[in-house]
């Protein structure tokens, strides 16, 4: 599988991650990554709630069956409480779709976040502008 060369992501989505990474804190948050690839460049559009998701202190667990044929979704983003925002073994060995993102303590700017491919290499991530959501499209 052809590497992304970068993953865009709007200020809104990832301050959202952020938030629900800081209410979950000391346990870890995991969210889906919505959006679409095109021409190398990944581009984040929502974020998903994995049902039934468990959500503990080093570790969280969910269904990827749950979303089978779901061609929509490019990866997860997942926390890292202790603030080390590299992959472990676990997360390469669970990995799902084609971005993996973690977050790390204390989820706030830039240097708090990291993507990596299937194969653990650092994929570069560019901050967008924020999206705008209408009422009756957030439902």
């Amino acid at each position: 599988m052809p590497a992304a060369t970068v993953i865009r992501i709007p200020s809104n989505i990832l301050d959202a991650v952020y938030a629900g990474a800081k209410e979950l804190y000391p346990r870890e948050s995991f969210l889906l990554l919505r959006g679409n690839k095109s021409k190398g460049i990944i581009n984040i559009t929502d974020l998903i709630l994995a049902p039934f998701a468990a959500h503990e202190e080093g570790a969280v667990h969910f269904n990827p069956y749950m979303f089978a044929g779901d061609y929509t979704l490019v990866g997860t983003v997942h926390s890292h409480p202790s603030g080390n925002i590299s992959p472990s073994n676990t997360d390469l060995n669970y990995f799902f779709g084609r971005v993996l993102m973690i977050v790390g303590y204390p989820y706030e700017g830039k240097g708090c976040i990291a993507a990596y491919d299937s194969n653990g290499d650092k994929v570069p991530i560019e901050i967008t502008a924020a999206v705008e959501c209408k009422d009756e499209e957030f439902y």
